[in-house]
C-alpha cells in the first residue's frame, strides 16, 4: 500500500512536481520528503520562499495522512520559519502524532543536509472513508 501512495503521490501533485519536490518516503503515519534549492525557489530577498518550504512539509504531510489507504485532507495547518536558507537540500519529514477514525494529527520538522532546524510544521486532516486509490 506504501509503494502505491508514494507513486499516486509522486505522479499527482502537480505543484511538487514542478517545484521538483522528491517523495522519498511512505509508510503508514510517516512520509519524508526532499528539495535541492535552485533559484526558482528565492524570495525577494535571496532566501527560499516561504511558500516553498511550506509545500515541501505540507506533501510530507499529504503522504503521511493518506498513507492509511483512505482520502485525507487538510483542516489545519500551522508553520513556523525558524532559520532562513538560500543554498542546500531540504527535507520534510512528518510524523503521525494521533490517527482517529475522523481526525488525525501530525508533526513535521524541515531540515537542511546539515540536521539544522529550518521550520515546524503541525498538520490536522479530516480522514474521510473513500479509498485515496482507486480499486
Amino acid at each position: 500500500m506504501e509503494t502505491k501512495i508514494r507513486d499516486f503521490i509522486r505522479k499527482h501533485d502537480r505543484l511538487g512536481l514542478l517545484l521538483g519536490v522528491e517523495l522519498l518516503e511512505v509508510k503508514k503515519g510517516y512520509a519524508k520528503t526532499k528539495l535541492v534549492i535552485r533559484d526558482c525557489h528565492m524570495n525577494g530577498v535571496g532566501v527560499v520562499h516561504g511558500g516553498t518550504i511550506f509545500t515541501l512539509a505540507d506533501i510530507a504531510f499529504a503522504a503521511a495522512s493518506n498513507s492509511h489507504g483512505t482520502v485525507a485532507l487538510a483542516i489545519h495547518v500551522d508553520i513556523s520559519y525558524l532559520k532562513g536558507i538560500s543554498e542546500g537540500t531540504l527535507y520534510a519529514e512528518a510524523k503521525e502524532v494521533a490517527c482517529n477514525p475522523k481526525l488525525s494529527s501530525y508533526d513535521i520538522k524541515v531540515t537542511n543536509e546539515k540536521e539544522e532546524l529550518i521550520a515546524i510544521f503541525q498538520g490536522m486532516a479530516y480522514r474521510k472513508k473513500e479509498p485515496i486509490l482507486p480499486s
